[in-house]
């Protein structure tokens, strides 16, 4: 099964090109977040180094969120415009699990945290069970004190895989056994992605396949609040 995995649900562009387990090639970008500039350009030359052609791909797999607005919402739409184009299977993938995916199988909880500014964090928590990291506590958008009530309640070490390090004092300074990975290994990794998304069930409705913000844009609860009695279903219609 030839394999395109995307992620650039952050900062990091990250895309490889996978024949099952096998890597065939990749890129990560940790530079700059100009992935509309860059995205495209990078999947064709990944695909060119494989020695493929578009045709040739079988699978898309991508992190469609949590993360950064414009960063979730192109890794999706690249990827479900490439599926429905070219009739391939399509795979989506949480931005968190992908970060969970880089420290490999340790023992109790991975704690995956995405920094969301004032205190706020899309987190999640997950654990391994057998191949699959099974989501013990939904993604989500929260804050750090509501989160730590979270944590402390855990009897099994909890893995703290975040890419800043805002929340450390407030995430270790409880009874909870945790410990955090140095944040400057925190990078998502298209390979992992993709070697995960390989064993995973892909979409049936490629159209209804939407990215996962966990919280409202700023122009959705703008609107929400413009008009609190109208149906939400009317803001996609009339903008």
């Amino acid at each position: 099964m030839k394999i395109l995995a995307i992620d650039t649900s952050n900062k990091p562009l990250t895309v490889a090109v996978l024949d099952n387990n096998e890597l065939l090639a990749t890129e990560t970008i940790t530079t700059h977040q100009k992935h509309a500039e860059f995205l495209l350009p990078v999947i064709e030359d990944l695909v060119n180094k494989a020695s493929l052609k578009p045709v040739d791909i079988d699978r898309i797999v991508v992190a469609t969120g949590p993360g950064s607005y414009t960063g979730v919402r192109m890794a999706t739409t690249v990827a479900k415009t490439l599926a429905m184009t070219l009739n391939i299977e399509l795979v989506p993938v949480s931005s968190l699990l992908n970060i969970a995916l880089t420290v490999g199988k340790v023992d109790g909880f991975i704690n995956p945290i995405f920094d969301a500014r004032n205190d706020n964090m899309y987190t999640g928590l997950y654990k391994w069970d057998g191949e699959n990291l099974a989501e013990v506590l939904p993604d989500r958008h929260t804050n750090i004190q509501e989160w730590g009530k979270q944590i402390a309640q855990l009897n099994d070490p909890v893995t703290v895989v975040a890419n800043t390090d805002s929340f450390d004092e407030e995430l270790t300074n409880n009874d909870a056994d945790t410990s955090i990975v140095d944040h400057f290994k925190v990078v998502p990794s298209a390979t992992l992605l993709g070697r995960y998304g390989a064993n995973l069930e892909a979409v049936t409705d490629i159209d209804a396949m939407v990215p996962r913000y966990l919280r409202l844009t700023k122009a959705e609860a703008d609107w929400r609040q413009n008009h609190p009695n109208e149906d939400e279903s009317n803001y996609v219609e009339k903008n």
